[in-house]
């Protein structure tokens, strides 16, 4: 068990141990190979033992914790240290869950004893003879923390979780729950640490709260081993690093766990793959948890009132700690293992160790992922939806993928991962884009066929490296384009790698590329993708704010006055246009993407428009204001406009490369450098608001409709 709020990670084990464990994953009943630890090595010496044989719990061994904390994982239970919640009868240590008094801070009561400074302990055989209890909201654990947080707070400094269990004997798919965990916790400092386990299940006729088991675990430098009843059924390591001839740490062989803390030579934030943090010193204890983020999520979910209404016991025999007399330094030499112990199709766990960024060589090597044919390294896929993406024909660009999405929840992508690679042809070639960094992309087409029954469903790009380590989601409106997808039309998204870096992605092991409507919301969507490529021939933005109808990611926006914005039907050439009329309040009108007036708050990049590109577009007045000779003006903002720490800039509509002033019925096109804009003081990298109007105060009665309006490189 963890101090901290950690254990939805153990949540997603549960879960996939529950999903896998019928086809070869995480859970094993299998006992074959049974291993007598004490044969034929002989040199485990015992160096510390609790039988419970005395009258007391000996408080020369354990410490109560006393608390209402919650343990971190809101659980429902305050830790005592009265006799009611641990006692010995009969040579048994018994660490009782009730119900607490009415108006108590929490409905349950129990205890928590630990071994800390008292007993620590580096390496060696830890082992519990225990009988767990059983019941929705059941929580015991006999587990290991560290006695100095060398390498920061929880989990840098590492956690050890011996065997631990929930919900017992409660009703399943598959008869009752019967598993027990053994899980390490590391990395980084909560919320983004890491974890990695395995689940052992009992045989339905053998549940762990039915008997007396024993657990443990066989710890030395660099490997940790998971038992029980002897039947060694996990393993964990150190991550092995693979490095080139200069010693550049490149690839890790073996993904173990990792450590992550400050260099005390650099003061920098740095991740270690050698035996920390587990070779420091660490203590023992047992607890009995009532509830919290694990169990109350799981199974029947909640907690079961009734199981404790006249408590339920955690039953545990002894503890027992050997060390390896053989090399006591390093605990090796002591080895219980049987065959397949090192075998990831076995008994090893793979961990969540980041790999290390390879060193590059400045080569930029662009990446297609897909151009009318499928890449066998890169294949296109459907994570959970049971589609197979395919390749069609379109009547405009030749054969292109295809995804669909069913009732079942899914993503859809191309995916650079050996389990999901079957071309005999193709291998897992994660990319390295760290030698385009600074002006790369990832850009590809795409075609909504059939929108999804959630018609307004948010579309996303997401992107994942390094087996998902690191991840970025983003709408498609954040794409340098800004637009949301159009149903029917070929529409170009293209996100730059320097902001994918600056959300958090490592752009050295990029291998997974997803497009897809929101999980859960896209039922019946059909769509088609092509020109999929990671690369530095970045073509010129472009922003349409309304051709032939309203880009919702940037809407008619009217600042001040009463008269909303419309669309109205023109002239056969420009049909539908946008129109704004100005009332008796003084106002500005235009296209606003900030969230506050509707838009998507997406902004946009026009900086690979400085040298050829323009604002552009046709304006007709059908009512002059009553100011007839006002001056007509265009304003563009960006992030946020002056009033937010951002820049603007105005001119009027004179000074536009046509030259012109505005005359009542005639359409006309004003075009503006973005050079110009950019000349005049404005950020052209995060254009938000555009506005077009009459000077202030000077507009009332003013009738006028835009078409055709652009940024882009003509």
């Amino acid at each position: 068990m963890n101090r901290f709020k950690t254990h939805l990670t153990q949540l997603t084990m549960a879960l996939s141990v529950a999903t896998l464990a019928g086809c070869g994953g995480s859970a094993t009943d299998t006992k074959i190979d049974t291993v007598n630890p004490t044969e034929p090595v002989s040199d485990w010496v015992m160096v510390w033992e609790d039988n419970f044989d005395g009258d007391a719990i000996d408080d020369k061994k354990w410490s109560f914790e006393i608390n209402c904390a919650g343990g971190g994982n809101n659980e429902k239970q305050c830790y005592t240290d009265s006799e009611e919640n641990a006692f010995i009868a009969d040579g048994i240590l018994n660490i009782v869950a009730l119900p607490a008094e009415e108006g108590a801070d929490k409905p349950y009561t129990s205890a928590r004893i630990n071994t800390r400074y008292k007993a620590d302990f580096k390496y060696g055989r830890f082992e519990v003879r225990a009988k767990l209890p059983s019941g929705q909201g059941s929580w015991p654990a006999f587990w290991m923390m560290p006695t100095d947080e060398v390498y920061g707070g929880w989990p840098r400094s590492g956690e050890i979780d011996i065997v631990e269990s929930v919900n017992l004997k409660v009703p399943t798919d598959d008869g009752v729950e019967s598993n027990i965990y053994g899980t390490l916790h590391y990395g980084q400092e909560w919320p983004n640490n890491d974890s990695s386990g395995k689940a052992y299940t009992f045989a339905q006729d053998s549940n762990p709260a039915d008997d007396f088991h024993t657990y443990a675990i066989e710890w030395q430098e660099g490997e940790i081993r998971w038992y029980v009843d002897d039947y060694l059924y996990a393993t964990q390591r150190q991550s092995e690093v693979l490095y080139d001839a200069k010693g550049n740490e490149i690839a890790l062989k073996h993904r173990g766990w990792y450590s992550e803390y400050f260099d005390q030579t650099t003061g920098e934030l740095t991740t270690f793959w050698d035996a920390s943090p587990y070779d420091q010193e660490f203590y023992l204890i047992l607890n009995f948890a009532v509830g919290g983020d694990w169990p109350e999520n799981v199974n029947a979910t909640g907690i079961d009132t009734t199981v404790f209404e006249n408590g339920q016991t955690f039953e545990v025999d002894y503890v027992r700690v050997y060390e390896c007399a053989q090399d006591p330094d390093t605990g090796k030499g002591c080895e219980t293992v049987r065959p397949g112990y090192d075998n990831l199709d076995d008994a090893l766990v793979q961990g969540k160790a980041p790999a290390p960024t390879p060193p590059s060589d400045g080569t930029v090597t662009p990446l297609t992922i897909f151009d009318s044919s499928f890449n066998p390294n890169w294949p296109a896929w459907d994570c959970c939806g049971e589609s197979t993406p395919a390749l069609v024909e379109d009547a405009e660009r030749g054969n292109v993928v295809e995804f669909v999405v069913g009732a079942k929840p899914t993503v859809n992508g191309f995916i650079s991962r050996a389990l999901f690679i079957t071309d005999e042809n193709g291998e897992a070639s994660p990319y390295d884009a760290s030698a385009m960094l600074e002006d790369g992309f990832v850009r590809f087409d795409m075609q909504v066929t059939s929108l999804p029954s959630t018609p307004d469903a948010p579309w996303l790009f997401k992107i994942e490296s390094d087996e998902g380590k690191t991840a970025v989601e983003l709408n498609l409106s954040a794409s340098t384009e800004g637009v949301s997808p159009v149903a029917g039309e070929w529409q170009t998204y293209t996100f730059p790698l320097q902001t994918l870096a600056d959300a958090g992605l490592n752009v050295s092991l990029i291998d997974v590329i997803m497009i897809f409507p929101a999980w859960g919301q896209g039922d019946g969507a059909v769509y088609r993708v092509d020109n999929v490529e990671i690369t530095n021939d970045a073509p010129p933005a472009t922003l349409t704010l309304f051709a032939d109808e309203m880009n919702l990611d940037w809407p008619l926006w009217n600042c001040c006055g009463d008269l909303a914005p419309i669309e109205a039907v023109d002239d056969e050439q420009h049909g539908l246009t946008a129109e704004f009329s100005i009332g008796p309040k003084p106002t500005v009108v235009g296209f606003n993407n900030r969230t506050t007036s509707g838009g998507s708050g997406s902004q946009f990049d026009a900086s690979s428009l400085i040298d050829e590109g323009v604002l552009q577009f046709e304006m007709k007045i059908t009512s002059l204001s009553s100011t007839p000779d006002a001056a007509w003006f265009v304003k563009v903002e960006s992030s946020g406009g002056p009033d937010n720490g951002g820049t603007a800039v105005e001119v009027n509509l004179n000074t536009s490369i046509e030259g012109v002033d505005p005359v009542a019925g005639e359409w006309q096109t004003y075009t503006f450098t973005v050079n110009s804009l950019l000349q005049a003081g404005l950020d052209i990298s995060s254009i938000d608001v555009i506005m077009v109007f009459p000077a202030w105060s000077q507009g009332e009665g003013a009738v006028f409709r835009i078409d055709n309006a652009v940024i882009s490189n003509p």
